[in-house]
Protein backbone atom coordinates (compact mmCIF):
# COMPACT_ATOMS: atom_id res chain seq x y z
CA UNK A 1 0.00 0.00 0.00
CA UNK A 2 0.85 3.47 -1.07
CA UNK A 3 1.22 5.22 2.32
CA UNK A 4 3.18 8.03 3.96
CA UNK A 5 2.70 10.23 6.82
CA UNK A 6 4.16 13.70 8.47
CA UNK A 7 3.56 16.33 11.06
CA UNK A 8 1.50 19.28 9.92
CA UNK A 9 1.51 21.71 13.00
CA UNK A 10 -0.76 19.56 15.45
CA UNK A 11 -1.58 16.76 13.62
CA UNK A 12 -0.09 14.12 11.55
CA UNK A 13 -1.06 13.97 7.86
CA UNK A 14 -1.43 10.78 6.15
CA UNK A 15 -1.42 10.51 2.51
CA UNK A 16 -3.01 7.44 0.56
CA UNK A 17 -1.31 6.93 -2.68
CA UNK A 18 -3.90 5.01 -4.06
CA UNK A 19 -6.55 5.59 -6.52
CA UNK A 20 -8.94 2.72 -4.63
CA UNK A 21 -9.05 2.54 -1.03
CA UNK A 22 -10.86 -1.04 -0.53
CA UNK A 23 -11.23 -4.26 1.40
CA UNK A 24 -8.03 -5.89 0.04
CA UNK A 25 -6.05 -2.99 1.31
CA UNK A 26 -7.81 -1.66 4.76
CA UNK A 27 -5.75 -3.45 6.93
CA UNK A 28 -2.66 -1.98 6.15
CA UNK A 29 -4.36 1.85 5.96
CA UNK A 30 -6.13 1.07 9.20
CA UNK A 31 -3.08 -0.49 10.77
CA UNK A 32 -0.56 2.73 10.13
CA UNK A 33 -3.77 5.16 11.57
CA UNK A 34 -4.40 3.30 14.68
CA UNK A 35 -0.53 3.00 15.20
CA UNK A 36 -1.13 6.67 15.77
CA UNK A 37 -3.05 6.77 17.85
CA UNK A 38 -1.00 4.33 20.20
CA UNK A 39 1.76 6.14 19.55
CA UNK A 40 0.05 9.31 21.39
CA UNK A 41 -1.21 11.31 18.49
CA UNK A 42 -5.00 12.27 18.73
CA UNK A 43 -5.10 14.48 15.25
CA UNK A 44 -4.77 13.00 12.01
CA UNK A 45 -5.61 14.30 8.60
CA UNK A 46 -6.06 11.51 5.97
CA UNK A 47 -5.66 13.01 2.23
CA UNK A 48 -7.78 11.56 -0.02
CA UNK A 49 -6.86 13.26 -2.68
CA UNK A 50 -5.82 10.36 -4.76
CA UNK A 51 -8.68 8.78 -4.16
CA UNK A 52 -11.38 8.16 -6.40
CA UNK A 53 -13.09 5.18 -5.09
CA UNK A 54 -13.98 3.79 -1.52
CA UNK A 55 -16.19 0.55 -0.98
CA UNK A 56 -18.70 0.25 1.99
CA UNK A 57 -15.58 -1.50 3.87
CA UNK A 58 -13.96 1.83 3.91
CA UNK A 59 -16.56 3.60 5.01
CA UNK A 60 -16.70 1.01 7.89
CA UNK A 61 -13.42 1.13 8.75
CA UNK A 62 -12.87 5.11 8.59
CA UNK A 63 -16.18 4.66 11.04
CA UNK A 64 -14.02 2.62 13.17
CA UNK A 65 -11.08 5.24 13.10
CA UNK A 66 -13.36 8.09 13.65
CA UNK A 67 -14.76 6.04 17.32
CA UNK A 68 -10.47 5.75 17.90
CA UNK A 69 -9.69 9.05 17.37
CA UNK A 70 -13.22 10.43 19.27
CA UNK A 71 -12.58 7.69 22.67
CA UNK A 72 -8.68 9.24 22.84
CA UNK A 73 -10.58 13.04 23.00
CA UNK A 74 -9.09 13.63 19.52
CA UNK A 75 -10.19 13.44 15.98
CA UNK A 76 -9.73 12.36 11.91
CA UNK A 77 -10.41 14.58 9.55
CA UNK A 78 -10.79 13.91 5.89
CA UNK A 79 -8.64 16.22 2.88
CA UNK A 80 -8.85 16.15 -0.67
CA UNK A 81 -11.93 14.19 -0.79
CA UNK A 82 -12.74 13.65 -4.46
CA UNK A 83 -16.80 13.98 -5.58
CA UNK A 84 -17.09 10.46 -6.06
CA UNK A 85 -15.96 9.41 -2.46
CA UNK A 86 -17.57 12.49 -0.81
CA UNK A 87 -21.22 10.86 -2.20
CA UNK A 88 -20.50 7.74 -0.52
CA UNK A 89 -19.26 9.95 2.28
CA UNK A 90 -22.93 11.72 2.38
CA UNK A 91 -24.93 8.48 1.30
CA UNK A 92 -23.61 6.49 4.48
CA UNK A 93 -24.09 9.00 6.74
CA UNK A 94 -20.42 9.10 7.76
CA UNK A 95 -19.93 12.90 6.58
CA UNK A 96 -21.87 13.68 10.07
CA UNK A 97 -19.07 12.30 11.81
CA UNK A 98 -16.02 12.89 10.10
CA UNK A 99 -15.26 16.62 8.69
CA UNK A 100 -14.33 17.20 5.47
CA UNK A 101 -12.55 19.90 3.54
CA UNK A 102 -10.95 20.77 0.38
CA UNK A 103 -7.60 20.09 1.24
CA UNK A 104 -4.54 19.77 3.78
CA UNK A 105 -4.24 23.37 4.55
CA UNK A 106 -8.15 23.84 5.60
CA UNK A 107 -8.02 20.14 7.89
CA UNK A 108 -4.78 21.57 9.86
CA UNK A 109 -6.66 25.14 10.30
CA UNK A 110 -9.29 23.41 11.98
CA UNK A 111 -7.17 22.27 14.33
CA UNK A 112 -6.06 25.55 15.53
CA UNK A 113 -3.11 26.15 12.81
Amino acid sequence: MNLSSERVGKAVLVRVGEAKLTYQILSKFADAVTKLFAAGEKRVIIDLSRVVYVDSATIGCLMDLYRQADKLGGAIKLAGVQKRVETMLTMTGAHNFIELYADEAGAASSFGE
